[in-house]
């Protein structure tokens, strides 16, 4: 059944200029009770690695940043084999998110997962960036967050700078920062309560920063609940980022950059 929806994302990728590794095998895997597979949200070779994926776990749960708990009970309602009828359940074409023909072969590579929406409210979110993820997370904020250290603030800060093109101001970054931090906990809090009410293994579909081992999820589900195994995926485009950030992944797949405007353009214009 997902063979068909692979080679539409095959075929999509190669329009969009996203040729290479778009076949490449997965290779082995370890057991783990949570997958944390990250992308890069436009490139659609990125989604076929982590369909693959899937279809070798065969998780009892997708988690998904993208979608919201009613977006995600709306998808339970539909044929995941036809794309058309999963991206009119959701409303995708108003998400914002990517076209949905190169996530499709997510939701094929599972018909029987339960899917799950992690998406943080944007209330919440401007909670966290005006009062910090502590105010945001509630009671919560005892078990899942601990203080960021000034260097890590400081390493973190200087990420969404470069993310946003440096074109925020200095007094910005520390609530990009808390409203990152937020989703990390808001992903690994969803991923461990499917896990607590349904077993393993839960894949956690999320993008590549998120799935980061030393800042992201995993990181979060090593602190709070360190009974779990958890894998995490990173995605990159072209060659290999350095040594450092490889470490913070238990493995790297590579692919093609994406056909895509100047993200920096934006800011510019």
């Amino acid at each position: 059944m997902i063979l068909k929806y692979l080679i539409r994302a095959a075929l999509l990728a190669v329009l969009v200029g996203q040729v290479a590794h778009v076949a490449a095998d997965v290779g082995p895997l370890p057991r783990a009770d949570i997958f944390v597979l990250g992308e890069v949200h436009d490139n659609a070779a990125t989604h076929v690695v982590q369909a693959q994926i899937i279809e070798k776990v065969a998780p009892r749960a997708l988690v998904f940043e993208m979608l919201t708990p009613a977006q995600a009970k709306a998808a339970m309602g539909v044929d995941r084999s036809d794309p058309d009828a999963v991206a009119q359940a959701t409303d995708w074409a108003n998400s914002g998110w990517p076209d949905f023909a190169i996530y499709a072969p997510i939701f094929a590579a599972a018909p029987k997962a339960a899917i799950i929406g992690a998406a943080v409210p944007r209330e919440r979110l401007m909670t966290a960036m005006q009062h910090g993820t502590a105010a945001a997370l509630g009671s919560a904020a005892a078990q899942w967050l601990s203080p960021i250290a000034p260097a890590d603030q400081q390493a973190r800060e200087a990420e969404q700078a470069e993310a946003h093109c440096g074109a925020l101001p200095p007094e910005m970054l520390p609530g990009m920062v808390a409203a990152q931090q937020l989703r990390d906990v808001a992903f690994a809090r969803a991923a461990a309560d499917v896990f607590d009410d349904m077993g393993g293994p839960v894949v956690l579909i999320t993008g590549t920063g998120h799935a980061r081992k030393d800042v992201g999820v995993p990181s979060y589900l090593a602190a709070a609940r360190p009974d779990l195994a958890v894998f995490a995926l990173g995605q990159f485009e072209g060659s290999a980022p350095g040594t450092d950030v490889q470490d913070a992944f238990d493995r790297i797949i590579l692919s093609d950059p994406a056909n895509r405007p100047d993200p920096c353009a934006a800011f510019t214009n």
